[in-house]
């Protein structure tokens, strides 16, 4: 069986997108998201815990990044973990980890997030990605009672 490498989370920006135009019209953002877990301890007392990510969004995700994304905006993600390798100038081996957005949907309404659609859709980047099937109607069918049964 084949690996999986999927990600999925839902947060706010820390910072406004770093967006960079590359030879060939490629363009990449880098932001970071936070997400916030909050849990009671035994006290009682509310914690919360926020985790720090660094995202990687190219091309079509990374102008949509630009042109709508900010600090503070919400939105939920697909992607991969990634993990860069280098030596620094000191010949010391360095990790970093980023996830490379795959799908992105802002959750932000017009009025939250400096004109960003209400409805974003959720954006994709290259190939298409499975989804599940949605109902056709969210009430269900009535049951038809068949009196025909042999028994």
């Amino acid at each position: 069986m084949a690996g999986v490498n999927k990600v999925i989370l839902v947060g706010n920006l820390g910072s406004d997108p770093e967006v960079r135009h590359l030879e060939g019209d490629k363009v990449v953002a880098n932001v970071s998201l936070a997400t916030t877990e909050s849990y009671k301890d035994r006290s009682g007392n509310r914690i919360d815990n926020t985790e720090w990510h660094d995202l990687e969004l190219w091309d079509g995700l990374a102008k949509i990044a630009e042109s709508y994304l900010k600090k503070g905006s919400k939105i939920y993600v697909e992607g991969k973990i990634k993990t860069d390798t280098w030596q620094d100038e000191q010949g010391n081996n360095r990790r970093k980890v980023r996830i490379r957005v795959l799908n992105m949907t802002m959750l932000d309404s017009r009025q939250d997030g400096g004109g960003a659609p209400a409805q974003s859709g959720g954006y994709q980047q290259s190939q298409p990605q499975n989804r599940p099937m949605q109902p056709a109607s969210s009430a269900p069918e009535p049951l038809q009672e068949d009196d025909d049964l042999p028994f």
